[in-house]
């Protein structure tokens, strides 16, 4: 990974990070709030009716004019602290030794809720019930615990998935760098070779000699082809406004002049049977839909092999004899950048850019290969 990568992930990483972290603690608040009102407010509830319990049984106690024990109320408070004060605020029974305040119907005083009842109306001589919960601070504890889990849990599973996101998006970045390269590297290959063949041709010692002069055409045609590749795959323009009606068989009558020439460096027949067609395209387009076909069948054929081109009922036939495709591999050939043998050089766009010159007219592509016997391309014109 380069250096730029790296310092975009890393910021991307830090970010990700910290926005995750903020959101989640934004939301471990509100739902730390959110769950602390309702505990208080259903503990109070809670207590209340306690309290309203109790000064019930007070005030039955003096309708039915019977004595109540005040003891017997602590089996059935809860589990709470509870005392009871006449109208002057003195404690006539009850555990809580705090300072109470009478005002309020309920309160937090020293992490305790206490609640503050008036309905015993002076039954028996009490006029507040007062209720006392030592285990409040216990129960925010345990929320805290759980709210902090729960962040931590999140966070951590947010950083699993981003994780798997950025080993996600990286992947095809990856990849089209490293095609990228590769690419580059083949560029550099392929052009190594044809210039390497002109400058050795090119000396004023040899320039005369007509094998010589082959050779630095065929370098010099070799470095054209290479250019037009690249130029339709990345600097491609609109053609359209360049269709025009042309002979093809004229055409390829003039290009086979140059892979005949080719073919001869490897023994390799090329045989060619042209029916007068007349198709509408701009020319060199077709000519990049010819010559790729074809050197591929010179490329890829064995030594000695044949090449056979038919030009017929607005078809174009281009049937070697050379290694063949797997079948495995047939599926993925049109693919840009992809190779189906590392046995000869290339760049895995020579059929590429036939798939798109033939979407881009409509025209139809038939493929045949196998393994070892050879290859056949059928482009239908109509």
């Amino acid at each position: 990974m380069r250096t730029e990568e790296k310092n975009i992930l890393i910021k991307f990483i830090l970010l990700y990070h910290i926005s995750a972290f903020i959101l989640l603690g934004i939301i471990a608040v509100l739902v730390f709030k959110m769950q602390y009102n309702m505990t208080h407010n259903l503990t109070v509830s809670h207590m209340q009716n306690t309290a309203f319990k109790i000064s019930s049984q007070i005030i039955n106690a003096q309708m039915q004019n019977r004595r109540l024990e005040f003891q017997t109320l602590c089996d059935d408070n809860e589990g709470y602290i509870f005392a009871t004060y006449d109208k002057e605020k003195k404690k006539l029974f009850g555990g809580i030794g705090t300072t109470i305040d009478f005002s309020k119907q309920h309160y937090i005083q020293d992490d305790s809720i206490i609640v503050v009842d008036k309905s015993a109306l002076g039954h028996l001589g009490v006029d507040y019930v007062v209720v006392k919960n030592d285990g409040f601070q216990q129960l925010i504890d345990e929320l805290y615990i759980k709210v902090l889990l729960g962040f931590l849990i999140s966070y951590f599973i947010m950083c699993a998935v981003g994780y798997k996101l950025i080993k996600m998006f990286m992947k095809p970045i990856q990849n089209e760098r490293k095609r990228l390269d590769n690419f580059i590297k083949d560029t550099t290959h392929e052009l190594n070779t044809p210039i390497t063949a002109i400058m050795m041709c090119a000396n004023k010692d040899s320039i005369g000699n007509p094998k010589n002069m082959e050779r630095i055409y065929l370098s010099a045609k070799r470095i054209s082809e290479i250019y037009k590749d690249l130029t339709y795959m990345f600097l491609k323009k609109e053609s359209k406004n360049n269709i025009t009606t042309i002979q093809v068989d004229e055409i390829i009558k003039n290009e086979l002049e140059y892979f005949k020439l080719l073919a001869s460096k490897k023994d390799i027949e090329i045989q060619s049977e042209l029916e007068p067609t007349v198709i509408e395209i701009y020319d060199e387009d077709f000519k990049r839909i010819f010559s790729n076909l074809v050197s591929n069948s010179i490329k890829y054929n064995k030594r000695g092999g044949k090449v056979s081109i038919t030009l017929k009922n607005k078809r174009l036939i281009v049937k070697d004899t050379g290694i063949g495709i797997s079948k495995e591999k047939q599926n993925n050939i049109f693919k840009r950048y992809y190779r189906a043998t590392s046995l000869e050089g290339g760049f895995g766009m020579g059929l590429n850019i036939v798939y798109n010159i033939a979407k881009e007219y409509e025209f139809t592509i038939d493929m045949q290969s196998d393994l070892n016997i050879g290859t056949t391309f059928t482009i239908h014109f109509s």
